[in-house]
């Protein structure tokens, strides 16, 4: 897990693909200078590709109020500002190939230098541009791209140029969003957010189970508390076998010994009390 630097969104797995609306300048440059922030302190490479209304000159005024020691980091190549137009759109055309692998390959060498990832921001200027539809495309290829890579993407956008319809297309093409308005936030999560931090919180539980003590847990079986981890997690008894290599039968078979000795009336009374240790 990552720190992101964004106090809504807290950590995140690599190849999360965030979009943050903003309201002002401010709004962006602080965002971006946190989640930046956060990226050097883990040893990520950091890419920001700046456009309009932020300048480099914001850029850096931003990263220094968060980052004392910037030209060290900018010296040592530990950051990167480029111009999101020339990056986005080089000779006025967008090529979501040599985009998608341009990122690929800064990551390639990032790894290469010792870097345990790459971290990178763009803003949405071409919004209102005639190219909104190639670049919503893009979105989806760089969020499918995403998987599996050890890179976290930032994209904003400024909620005063972006229509309603802009909005629904920005959250589909990401995996969470938020807003940021004069300084105050807004969380905004889909469905495959909610999912992802739903099981990341039963995933944490059954490690409890297995390695924190909880009233009656030395009545159990080693057996019997991996069993009880899988339960907690939310597997079904045929998940819960397959992934422990024993059968069904067995699964309930230990479930049903679990709660006698826990005193438990069912399975959501039995996952409380494993939890409440």
């Amino acid at each position: 897990m990552r720190q992101s630097g964004i106090r809504v969104v807290g950590e995140m797995p690599w190849g999360t693909h965030i979009c943050v609306f903003y309201e002002t300048k401010d709004d962006l440059l602080d965002t971006a200078a946190a989640y930046f922030k956060a990226g050097l302190a883990s040893n990520e490479f950091c890419v920001w590709a700046i456009s309009e209304p932020a300048t480099e000159v914001d850029a850096k005024a931003a990263l220094r109020r968060a980052v004392p020691d910037l030209e060290a980091q900018l010296a040592a190549g530990r950051i990167e500002i480029i111009s999101g137009t020339d990056w986005y759109l080089r000779g006025s055309q967008f090529d979501l190939q040599r985009i998608t692998g341009g990122w690929s390959q800064k990551l390639s060498a990032a790894l290469a230098k010792g870097f345990d990832g790459m971290r990178v921001s763009g803003n949405a200027f071409w919004i209102e541009s005639n190219h909104w539809q190639a670049f919503c495309e893009y979105e989806r290829e760089l969020d499918r791209s995403l998987a599996g890579q050890r890179m976290v993407v930032l994209c904003t956008y400024s909620l005063q140029a972006s229509r309603a319809v802009d909005l629904l297309d920005v959250a589909r093409a990401h995996q969470c969003c938020t807003a940021r308005r004069n300084g105050d936030w807004e969380f905004l999560a889909t469905p495959e957010l909610r999912q992802a931090r739903q099981e990341i919180k039963r995933l944490h539980g059954a490690l409890g189970v297995l390695s924190k003590p909880f009233p009656g847990h030395a009545l159990l079986t080693e057996r019997e508390r991996v069993a009880l981890a899988q339960i907690v997690r939310g597997a079904t008894s045929k998940e819960a076998a397959r992934m422990l290599g024993i059968s069904p039968r067995t699964v309930e078979f230990h479930r049903a010994n679990v709660m006698r000795k826990l005193g438990s009336r069912n399975t959501a009374d039995l996952v409380r009390r494993a939890l409440d240790g």
